[in-house]
């Protein structure tokens, strides 16, 4: 049987954070460095330079381990790290082919492994609810990123957006934009991709919260 604790010992346990700062903090807080993030968005609306901006911001805080599910190591992946520089993450980043599950959480098991684990995207997993459970109960210590399709504004599947709900942070990208809707949300809520473009699509004084 598990330890119950009190509310006053729940205050007193000290919780590793990142420390996020500018717009970062802006948009999310300072989440916490373990647990699930989930990013979903339609293509074409910048979830792509997204990732590659947040692992370049993550970097400086831990090694991060990329399975590449989708695209591998193909050509549009090499292009994607050339456009954002992504050799400056060298050896705090690795990119993995198109890794089979099972053997990714062997390879997250392992002594001194990366502590922040992406995979991308969830539909090629080809988890169901069930097993991402015993994949995110594995690997407790971890910060797990998942990267999923859109159908809409929902992820895409059934098993993607019951991850999607069980998600500390949430982060949906729309407009070249990335809006926060998990339980880490910044005093503005959102990070803007390309301000340029995210002004132009979303346009001035407009209430996001409204919207969303």
């Amino acid at each position: 049987m598990k330890r119950a604790y009190s509310p006053v010992e729940i205050l007193k346990m000290k919780k590793e954070t990142f420390p996020f700062s500018g717009a970062w903090e802006q948009a999310f807080s300072t989440p916490e460095t373990r647990g699930v993030w989930f990013i979903w968005g339609n293509s074409g609306n910048g979830k792509s330079s997204f990732i590659m901006q947040l692992l370049s911001e993550l970097g400086k805080y831990g090694r991060i381990v990329y399975n590449s599910l989708e695209e591998g190591t193909c050509l549009t992946m090499q292009n994607t790290i050339r456009r954002f520089n992504m050799q400056e993450l060298n050896r705090r980043m690795q990119v993995i082919d198109c890794e089979p599950m099972d053997e990714f959480s062997e390879r997250l098991s392992r002594h001194k492994s990366a502590k922040i684990a992406v995979i991308d995207s969830f539909q090629y997993t080809q988890m169901t609810y069930k097993s991402y459970i015993k994949f995110k109960e594995k690997h407790r210590d971890k910060l797990l990123i998942f990267i999923s399709h859109a159908d809409g504004n929902n992820p895409s599947g059934r098993s993607a957006k019951s991850v999607m709900y069980d998600a500390g942070l949430k982060i949906w990208v729309q407009g070249y934009r990335a809006i926060s809707k998990g339980r880490y949300i910044g005093e503005k809520g959102h990070f803007d991709i390309w301000p340029e473009k995210a002004q132009l699509y979303w346009g001035e004084g407009i209430n996001l919260r409204k919207i969303i």
